[in-house]
């Protein structure tokens, strides 16, 4: 509830100055440009979302404009746009405080206080309320003409608007609030136009009925009136890039008692370590069964991907050229990578002979912390691919491997995190620790290929793989040498045992 009984606003016309978003992007954990130098250029007025109930605030969605100073014009990344939902009050709400972006005089409304909308249940309610009228409108969609705003629904869940929602503290790119334990819905922070792949993957799979990913029970897009070309995107088609489409939130299905991969196989670890004279195979806490199903999930996805998206193939001199083109920065980033050159070159060189490589819409940036158990099995979630790529890279087709070097990746990283955890309290017992993170990852790695290959891989998709796990293992030397040069031996294990054949 309100902390005092306010009249209903009047809708506000303007936003607050572009100043005041300067302090609040700075702390906040989802602003990609900690650490740059940069201005808020502008502010634009998305709309209001159409929930908002007398003596309620009023919800505003704004766009913060991002220009930063460290690179010239034509860079890519000179510009950014992040969205900032605002729940307006004619009067300060003392419960948000902590949530207070800029108070201002609108032309329209008065005196308003503005806080960050996903800190506050009542302006939440708008947007699960937006969501339940969409379900009853024609197609699923309640479109504002006013301003493009446009809530769409997938038939089949019906929501729960007694549910009280709850921002989590934990995500760094996007913002994802609970509605009780019936639905999640997460914002995009940082949004550039056309559609979201995380949007369109788990839209297409939904639609489908898979069973590996959590639902979409829909999603808010906002057409912009300066680079409108069309109609809002068909949803129903998954080449529609979307024209001028900003996709700003997704509503799905909320797995609560769901565990995170990455922290089931941690735990696995910490039990083999606690039993260091068994074998892994031995443990209470094997993986590998896990890893199996992890791998059949894996596969399953790739190929109802394959069917619902396009196909194509690309040269495999156009995927070693691109792989090869990255190495020369690596090396100069990363010197432990030079005695591996002849390898990694050698290794590119097989795939530039391979031909035509088949590609699809891949997941893009899997790993164990994309990944959830549930009592039904294996989900994988997050398809919105490598923030830090193009939009219209991360929506390019790919090869199912890249997916799985990701996941051989995540399991060598897994042991060797508990292993330097452990190593504090316990130094002499690091060679067993060593042996045993080894003999974790091996197997782990080795049930979870054999399970998404079914048992059978060619010497061309063997090419491949390894191709892709030595792509992601050099751009893992030159994360942790800027980064975190104690563990740069973890990632340049990695390339030296893919090596020269």
């Amino acid at each position: 509830m309100n902390d005092q009984t306010t009249d209903p606003m009047d809708a506000p016309t303007g936003t607050p100055d572009p100043q005041v978003f300067v302090d609040y992007l700075g702390r906040t954990r989802w602003f990609g440009g900690k650490g740059r130098p940069f201005a808020v250029t502008g502010v634009r007025r998305v709309g209001l979302v159409p929930g908002s109930v007398p003596g309620g605030p009023v919800v505003l969605l704004c766009l913060a404009e991002v220009t930063y100073d460290d690179v010239g014009d034509e860079a890519a990344d000179k510009v950014e746009h992040y969205q900032v939902p605002l729940a307006l009050y004619p009067e300060s709400q003392q419960r948000l405080e902590h949530a207070l972006v800029a108070t201002w005089d609108d032309p329209g409304a008065g005196r308003v206080h503005g806080y960050d909308a996903l800190h506050d249940r009542e302006a939440m309610a708008c947007w699960l309320r937006s969501f339940d009228r969409a379900a009853g409108e024609p197609g699923g969609n309640l479109v504002d003409e006013a301003s493009s705003l446009a809530f769409h629904r997938l038939p089949g869940h019906d929501l729960d608007l007694e549910s009280h929602s709850t921002l989590f503290s934990g995500e760094q790119s996007n913002s994802s609030v609970a509605f009780g334990e019936d639905a999640l819905m997460k914002v995009f922070r940082k949004v550039t136009p056309g559609v979201n792949p995380d949007v369109q993957v788990h839209e297409v799979l939904s639609r489908v009925g898979s069973p590996d990913v959590a639902a979409l029970y829909g999603w808010l897009d906002w057409v912009d009136p300066e680079q409108r070309t069309g109609d809002h995107h068909d949803a129903d088609d998954p080449d529609d890039t979307g024209g001028g489409v900003m996709q700003l939130a997704m509503l799905q299905q909320f797995l609560r008692t769901a565990s995170d991969g990455w922290d089931l196989a941690l735990s696995s670890v910490r039990d083999l370590f606690r039993q260091p004279e068994l074998h892994a195979s031995e443990a209470g806490g094997d993986f590998a069964g896990e890893a199996t199903r992890l791998g059949r999930t894996l596969r399953e996805v790739h190929l109802l991907m394959a069917e619902h998206f396009p196909t194509a193939t690309v040269r495999g001199a156009d995927l070693a050229d691109t792989m090869a083109g990255r190495l020369p920065a690596a090396l100069s980033a990363a010197p432990g990578l030079e005695e591996h050159r002849e390898s990694l070159e050698a290794l590119f060189a097989r795939v530039r002979a391979l031909g035509e490589v088949p590609v699809t819409r891949i997941h893009g940036d899997l790993h164990l912390g994309q990944t959830l158990r549930t009592a039904l099995g294996w989900k994988i979630v997050d398809f919105e691919g490598e923030p830090a790529k193009p939009l219209a890279e991360r929506l390019l087709p790919d090869s199912p491997w890249r997916d799985v070097a990701g996941m051989l990746r995540s399991f060598d990283y897994a042991p060797r995190v508990v292993e330097r955890t452990w190593a504090e309290d316990d130094p002499e017992g690091a060679d067993v620790r060593a042996r045993k993170a080894a003999e974790w990852a091996n197997r782990s790695k080795n049930h979870f290929l054999y399970a998404y290959a079914d048992g059978d891989i060619g010497d061309e998709q063997r090419t491949l793989l390894d191709a892709y796990v030595a792509d992601k293992a050099v751009y893992e030397t030159v994360y942790e040498t800027r980064n975190r040069p104690t563990w740069v031996d973890i990632p340049l294990q990695a390339v030296a045992e893919i090596g020269a054949p």
